[in-house]
């Protein structure tokens, strides 16, 4: 393939802090962006070569977007697979990852069912429509994490049922049609980021763990401080979900090491992932870059870890939603091992997120970074990013 610069221009249906990372990432190799969100002057916007404003399922939105691009993306699962599919017939440019991907992945009964079906290891689950099947459902399985099929992320539209009598308000929470996941007792969290390129080239970025609170990702480490069957296993499934997924981009796939070593699939978003974001300082190629390049079927950059890592999310501390400013930057900015990333977004509630620092080693090979490396990376990542506020003192 002949790749000449300015480059092609990319659409993104989604103008959250992902499209802003992916228009950071565009820049340098000479994409330009063109992001539809619903919210004028979105997180991407500033970014972006400009925004359409409208919904994630406007089908004349998304059709003047594929109209003004040579290829089409998405950073959001809330995008509508027929839309997509319709817009990119009528309009003769490409989308990636595939359509009928995306809406496997929103409905995660589908998703797990299809991860099942091709001898996917993981947890036990079941539909569940009702109270009374949920109760059954919580006293088979001694307790369920409940999911909202559809539109649940960041943990939103999960609801742990420890007993019985708490199914009705589960699942009134959860909106109805759910699936009950078996609790497991997992050792940690981890999660791979997958890459599909042209010509079904697969590539995978190592294995990440992921600290979770409140069902809201906090830190994320790599490498994972996991023993190497762990992670040569976990490696292995991501490839074998990749399989099963079709179209070109970042998946993040998301998996639990149980106590016993076993190793079982959580969930796949189809576009670059919170767990990845270490990647920017921590890889030779960022997940965003690869993202860019795998859709317009560009030769993928390298995966490999140039430095251990702890990504640190920074989340509203507020107690009600209002203007956002951060404080004590200077902190973070005068740390030499850091790096601070603002999402631009303009109003902070409790829990939102809204940037994140990265913390890396300084002159370290990634390889032989042992588990004590890792430990105190960790705990400067916390220091750093708990010094940081929204609150007026």
């Amino acid at each position: 393939m002949s790749i000449t610069l300015p480059g092609p221009t990319l659409g993104v249906v989604g103008g959250g802090q992902l499209g802003r990372m992916l228009g950071e990432a565009a820049a340098p190799l000479g994409v330009d962006l063109v992001v539809l969100d619903p919210t004028p002057d979105c997180p991407a916007a500033p970014v972006a070569a400009d925004q359409i404003v409208g919904d994630f399922d406007d089908a004349d939105a998304i059709g003047e977007l594929a109209a003004r691009v040579d290829a089409l993306t998405f950073e959001i699962e809330l995008a509508d697979p027929a839309v997509l599919a319709a817009a990119s017939e009528e309009h003769g440019v490409p989308v990636h990852p595939d359509p009928g991907t995306l809406e496997t992945i929103q409905d995660k009964l589908v998703q797990k069912e299809a991860l099942a079906d091709a001898g996917i290891p993981v947890p036990e689950f079941v539909a569940v429509a009702t109270a009374e099947g949920l109760e059954r459902v919580v006293e088979e399985f001694g307790g369920v994490m409940l999911k909202a099929r559809e539109g649940g992320y960041d943990g939103r539209g999960n609801v742990p049922v420890e007993t019985p009598d708490e199914a009705a308000d589960a699942l009134d929470a959860v909106g109805g049609a759910a699936m009950a996941e078996e609790f497991l007792d997992f050792e940690r969290e981890v999660a791979v980021m997958g890459l599909k390129g042209a010509d079904g080239e697969t590539r995978t970025y190592p294995v990440t763990e992921t600290i979770h609170r409140e069902e809201i990702l906090r830190e994320s480490v790599s490498p994972v401080r996991a023993d190497d069957a762990v992670v040569a296993e976990a490696e292995s499934i991501a490839r074998d979900v990749l399989a099963v997924l079709d179209g070109r981009g970042v998946y993040g796939i998301e998996l639990f090491e149980t106590k016993e070593g076993e190793v079982l699939v959580n969930e796949i978003a189809p576009r670059p992932h919170n767990s990845g974001h270490w990647t920017i300082e921590g890889a030779r190629t960022s997940q965003f870059e690869n993202h860019i390049r795998a859709v317009l079927g560009w030769p993928l950059g390298p995966t490999d870890l140039v430095a251990p890592a702890v990504t640190a999310n920074v989340l509203g501390d507020v107690d009600e939603r209002e203007s956002a400013t951060l404080r004590n930057v200077e902190e973070v900015f005068a740390a030499p091992d850091a790096d601070l990333h603002w999402y631009g977004k303009d109003d902070v509630y409790p829990l939102r997120k809204m940037g994140h620092l990265t913390v890396t080693e300084q002159g370290a090979e990634g390889s032989a970074a042992d588990e004590t490396d890792r430990d105190a990376l960790l705990s400067r990542a916390r220091d750093l990013r708990d010094g940081l506020t929204f609150r007026d003192a």
